[in-house]
């Protein structure tokens, strides 16, 4: 037995050790075959001693039971975007902000290719991989921990001769190089199965399955860029904590450099451009950060971008097609959309088949015609666009195009409102209208109504049972089972995802609701705001929602004018009428009322969150980033850049103790 467990042992070490220098370190030590064989091996003897099994084995990749459907799992630190350069002046702007946040100190820049592929968050505990998940809105991704699993680049378990963390939180990209990507598509054909678009999707669709098995025949791929939360071993920059990544055996973009100045920035820029079409994944631009993280810390964040960093686009892809026809499409706004109907076209490894052209002004500013001859490219490499017509291939019979000013879904006037270039069909009963909204109300992001897609929308509203949101809430299964492939059971579950989706938070529903300028994130400070009582916010005037951060006059007119209409109003009540009810926000108190808090380092005996929610439960107000504003600093060890700026300003700084005693009193 301790033989056969030293045996096992060995042949884990040895296969982990392959696997590094093969992903992370793209150096082979032995063939394909010699690597098969000491699989096999390992798997033969832990057939034949199962007691000696340890959980970070190889053997543990090949997939598990298929899933029903995955869990959320939220961010601890949110998965925030990236704001864009997209040309020379626009990177020197950003240069000159980085100097003057930084009031010209000494800064350095990291400079990193923006790999086109799916973000995920791989997280570990004592050194063992426990969850992943992908990105998902940037607060909460779907787990996928099977499915990454799968993937032989990411250790199932922290090389143990280096500093293991008790947490951390590792942040990569998942993509499938093109070489992998071509004997895919070449084995699919030769089972007689549909090929992929391209690698970028065909990644993503694989870290999506609910079986864990298909996602381990897939050839994907992951490097490694970015820290979310760390306990237990401090890291000072970006260019240190890539380092360490490559010592516990993650792999890490050789490409990634360091520098300083506006120089670096061009130089850089221009030399991945230079072997762009020479790498062996695709990506869609460069990624500048600022390398310390101190000085991250001190510039903060946006609402949905960090200031300190910047995805600078490179010059997209081209091609040359025909506009076979102009369509209009219909949003769940009303917002009327033409799109052109192009030739199918291989665009950057993507075939683009549709166009946006945005509005009429758009359309009358390039003269775009049906028939014309044009340029398309990818904008910013993922939206399809017509970049020009080429005028010399064009039609003597051809003629100007404008849009037919009647909505093609239910034929009402098309208007177009002050201050805006866009035509909306301003008709509540516009079928395309009523199927957007329904369809954005049922999704995950929003009341996550299990099993309630988009083509289920569509049978509902043909078959006149629903016309609203509202009428999902008052669906009986007598009426759903004797639909075309439902069934008792089928009617059954779907009636069951309804009542459970009934008891949700107050964000999740205004999201739902597709307010206007209102999304995932401002939802989520309207429930803060107001408490998770809907009443209050319906009644809240304009001059009380500008008050609010982050909320300025397009927003609150947007929130006003919406629970002004009487038809939405009687829409709302009728779901609350329905059951629907909103988590509320336990307060225990408001001595802490409207008082703003940043925390800052580790504190003695409470986790950040707990902090967080001892402040918000006694009426506090957390804030990521210090200004003018704050009230307290609550601070721990390794307080950072935030307690200088916070002495600077004159804050209020205050412990852990001080916090407890301020709520005891």
């Amino acid at each position: 037995m301790q033989n056969a467990k030293q045996k096992i042992n060995d042949l884990i070490a040895k296969i982990n050790k392959h696997n590094i220098q093969y992903y992370a370190h793209d150096n082979p030590l032995i063939s394909d075959f010699e690597y098969d064989v000491l699989f096999k091996k390992l798997q033969k003897l832990e057939l034949e001693y199962p007691e000696c099994t340890v959980l970070d084995s190889p053997t543990k990749r090949i997939g598990t039971a298929p899933l029903s459907k995955f869990d959320q799992i939220e961010h601890s630190i949110p998965l925030l975007s990236l704001s864009n350069a997209m040309n020379q002046d626009e990177l020197e702007l950003f240069d000159t902000q980085m100097n003057k946040g930084l009031d010209n100190n000494k800064f350095e820049y990291v400079g990193e290719p923006k790999l086109d592929g799916l973000a995920v968050e791989l997280v570990y505990e004592n050194g063992y991989f426990t969850k992943g998940s992908t990105r998902g809105n940037g607060y909460i991704g779907e787990d996928i921990t099977e499915n990454l699993k799968t993937i032989k680049a990411i250790p199932l378990k922290i090389k143990s001769n280096h500093i293991i963390p008790d947490l951390v939180e590792i942040r990569g990209e998942v993509f499938i190089a093109h070489d992998d990507f071509r004997i895919l598509n070449k084995k699919q054909l030769e089972e007689g199965k549909n090929i992929f678009a391209n690698p970028r999707n065909c990644a993503a669709g694989s870290l999506r399955q609910l079986d864990s098995s298909v996602t381990a025949k897939r050839p994907l791929r992951i490097y490694c860029y970015a820290p979310g939360l760390i306990k237990g071993i401090d890291i000072k920059s970006q260019i240190d904590f890539l380092k360490m990544l490559s010592n516990w055996g993650f792999p890490v973009n050789p490409e990634i450099k360091l520098g300083s100045g506006k120089d670096f920035l061009f130089s850089y820029y221009k030399h991945i451009e230079t072997i762009r079409d020479s790498l062996k994944y695709d990506i869609d631009g460069i990624v500048f950060k600022i390398n310390s993280y101190a000085q991250q810390n001190f510039l903060g964040d946006r609402s949905r971008s960090p200031r300190w960093a910047i995805a600078a686009k490179l010059k997209p892809t081209q091609a040359t097609t025909i506009v076979e026809n102009i369509i209009l499409s219909v949003g769940r706004t009303g917002a009327i959309t033409p799109v052109a109907k192009l030739t199918p076209i291989n665009v950057g490894g993507v075939i683009v088949s549709n166009a946006t052209l945005h509005n009429q002004d758009e359309i009358d500013k390039k003269d775009i015609r049906i028939g014309d001859t044009v340029i398309v490219q990818r904008a910013g490499d993922v939206i399809p666009e017509i970049v020009k017509v080429i005028q010399e291939k064009r039609s003597d019979s051809s003629s100007k195009y404008s849009i037919e000013l009647l909505c093609p879904s239910c034929s009402s006037s098309l208007n177009k409102l002050e201050s805006e270039v866009i035509l909306r069909c301003l008709n509540i009963n516009c079928l395309a209208q009523i199927e957007g909204n329904i369809i954005h109300f049922v999704s995950k992001n929003c009341m996550d109504i299990d099993g309630f897609g988009e083509k289920l929308v569509i049978t509902l509203i043909k078959n006149n049972l629903i016309a609203n949101v509202a009428d999902i809430f008052e669906l009986k299964i007598e009426s759903l089972e004797v639909l075309d492939r439902m069934g008792l059971k089928s009617a059954t579950n779907i009636i069951n995802s309804i009542n459970l989706s009934k008891e949700t938070t107050l964000s999740r529903f205004i999201h739902a609701l597709g307010i206007r300028n209102v999304g995932y994130h401002l939802s989520k400070v309207l429930d803060t705001t107001f408490n998770s009582n809907i009443e209050r916010l319906m009644k809240a005037p304009f001059e009380a929602l500008i008050l609010i951060d982050e909320i300025g006059d397009i927003v609150a007119k947007s929130i006003t004018d919406y629970f002004s209409d009487d038809y939405n109003m009687t829409i709302i009540n009728r779901m609350i009428i329905s059951g629907v009810i909103f988590k509320k926000i336990i307060k225990k108190s408001n001595l802490l009322h409207n008082n703003s808090f940043v925390i800052s380092g580790t504190l003695p005996s409470l986790s950040r969150n707990q902090a967080k929610d001892i402040i918000t439960d006694h009426g506090g107000i957390i804030s990521s980033s210090i200004s003018k504003k704050t009230d307290y600093l609550l601070c721990g060890e390794k307080a950072g850049s935030k307690l200088n700026k916070a002495k600077n300003l004159g804050i209020k700084i205050i412990n852990e103790t001080n916090l407890m005693e301020m709520i005891n009193d």
